[in-house]
């Protein structure tokens, strides 16, 4: 009968174990050290080899010539654990074996000595499915076992186990497997099984199973039994439902070219080719993630599941766009992502999400544009022919330092320091401070800024938003300081109130001197008093 390359294949000891050194080289020092635990955790994803660490740290313990950290895999012990046959040591399937019935069963088998080995092994898969109850049953038992009992639970979900029953276990949190470990492995397995192939081939293989040994063996027995011994990289592709760098780099190149109709294009080539439009979009999110990863690492690294050459092109496609560009494209894939999970129309979806993509290729920063403005707030006219070229903008024309007596007050045309001022508060819509510096003399010193204004237009000019804006006007931070200009009346900028008449004069003083009323009046410039009238005529 055939077996499965995952199971053919399956290590028997530390030493055919990938990854998990961690795990490993912990284990095989507790073995010879004879500090064999009672208990232990096992949690981590799918396909890492939690139950076959287990397994193999049941052969180390009852080895014939163990406890070992190196089981002879010949003996009458090794092979039986191997195939499941030995009755010592004991796999359970909590998922299906979950209630409290089940555990007092495993409870009562713990008292009794092992059959032939020298311990007695209790493999509890799934664990995290035990009921509360179930767990309670065993609490005792995983506290103080006999001598000859070891128990290893293995999870996938390791916070699902009660801290009562973590608390009395070693704990071995299992990583997954490094993309280039997953490659060479199966490059091995092919060279045993007599399979050509080639690196782009096993490339895709071991992004399948994202970091699961056990996922890409099971992609690898796949591409077997469709491409036979000549394994092609299009065609394993296409057997598992990926997309290829091409595909995807469709979209890239649409962005650059801000081609909208390229994007509606390839929407209708998914949607006529069959494919799944949401895993279409996590593919992208996961290209668009390696993208920026190569933006900022370049190629050759680590941190991206690609071949050499995928990484390279990767490479060559991050230099047409910046690190903000790719941020805006993740984080916008991965919101189409999460809409079109619940969507009832995902083709719609997706159109709409990929031309926002290419919406959001058009944005420039806040401070590239305001650059770009002339000192009018408007675009700035083109250069001379004659004026020499300049890489960067004119330096800010700097004031003489204020004196404490005479200040001397820059004007707007002078020096351009207001308009750009007022440039970035227009582009924030920030009206009631640029209302207030309208209204205000602006005096530039060493470091400082000064704002000479009526006292209504205080409370706008304490503003951190003004504060950021001069930082951006004068290009680095400035202390600012307001003074009240005493000589100028809040009459100057609002609409007169109206006079009184003899009668109501008494009524109308003390009106506005009205703490309330002149707070009032000072939160709201332009505001006026309408009417006064005497509650108690």
């Amino acid at each position: 009968m055939y077996q499965v390359i995952a199971r053919k294949y399956r290590p028997h000891n530390f030493a055919e174990l990938i990854g998990q050194e961690h795990v490993r080289s912990t284990l095989g020092n507790a073995i010879s050290g004879g500090r064999i635990a009672h208990g232990y955790i096992f949690s981590g994803q799918r396909g890492t080899g939690k139950t076959t660490v287990a397994r193999i740290l049941a052969r180390c313990l009852n080895c014939e010539k163990g406890p070992t950290a190196e089981p002879c895999n010949e003996c009458v012990s090794c092979q039986e654990i191997g195939t499941g046959a030995c009755v010592d040591v004991i796999e359970i399937d909590a998922a299906s074996n979950r209630g409290i019935n089940e555990m007092r069963e495993l409870r009562e088998n713990v008292r009794y000595r092992p059959a032939r080995e020298r311990y007695k092994v209790f493999i509890v898969d799934e664990a995290h499915q035990i009921t509360t109850e179930a767990f309670n049953a065993l609490l005792k038992t995983l506290e103080e076992p006999p001598e000859w009992v070891v128990f290893i639970l293995c999870t996938t979900e390791s916070h699902k186990i009660p801290t009562t029953i973590a608390s009395r276990c070693q704990q071995f949190s299992f990583r997954s497997v490094e993309f280039s470990q997953v490659v060479g492995r199966m490059q091995w397995i092919c060279d045993q099984e007599g399979i050509t192939t080639d690196e782009d081939t096993l490339a895709v293989l071991a992004q399948a199973g994202e970091g699961s040994v056990r996922d890409s063996l099971s992609a690898l027995d796949q591409a077997i039994a469709c491409c036979g011994t000549q394994l092609n990289a299009a065609e394993v592709r296409q057997l598992l439902g990926l997309y290829s760098l091409d595909m995807l780099g469709d979209v890239t190149r649409a962005l650059e070219a801000a081609d909208s109709r390229a994007m509606l294009e390839l929407v209708g080539e998914l949607e006529r080719n069959g494919h799944n439009l949401q895993h279409f979009c996590r593919e992208l999110a996961r290209y668009f993630r390696n993208l920026l990863v190569a933006k900022i690492s370049g190629g050759g690294n680590r941190l991206i599941a690609a071949s050499e050459a995928e990484q390279n092109r990767m490479v060559e496609v991050a230099g047409k766009f910046s690190e903000d560009d790719f941020t805006r494209f993740l984080q916008l894939t991965l919101d189409l992502y999460r809409d079109l999970q619940y969507s009832l129309q995902p083709r719609l979806h997706l159109e709409i999400g990929l031309l926002r993509l290419i919406h959001a290729s058009r944005v420039i920063e806040v401070e590239k544009a305001l650059a770009s403005l002339g000192p009018s707030g408007s675009p700035a006219p083109p250069r001379a022919p004659q004026a020499p070229p300049r890489s960067s903008p004119p330096p800010m024309q700097s004031a003489p330092p204020v004196q404490p007596a005479q200040a001397v007050r820059q004007s707007v045309a002078a020096g351009g320091f207001k308009e750009r001022l007022l440039a970035d508060l227009e582009a924030s819509a920030l009206t009631f401070i640029i209302d207030a510096v309208e209204h205000a003399v602006i005096e530039e010193g060493p470091g400082e800024v000064r704002f000479t204004a009526p006292r209504e237009f205080k409370l706008a000019l304490k503003s951190n938003d003004l504060k950021n804006a001069v930082a951006r006007a004068a290009g680095k931070a400035l202390k600012i300081t307001i003074i009240e200009d005493e000589s100028a009346s809040a009459s100057a900028t609002e609409k007169p109130v109206a006079a009184p008449t003899p009668a109501e004069d008494e009524t109308s003083e003390r009106a506005l001197s009205n703490p309330e009323v002149q707070r009032f009046r000072e939160l709201f410039p332009g505001s006026q008093v309408g009417t006064i009238r005497n509650l108690k005529q």
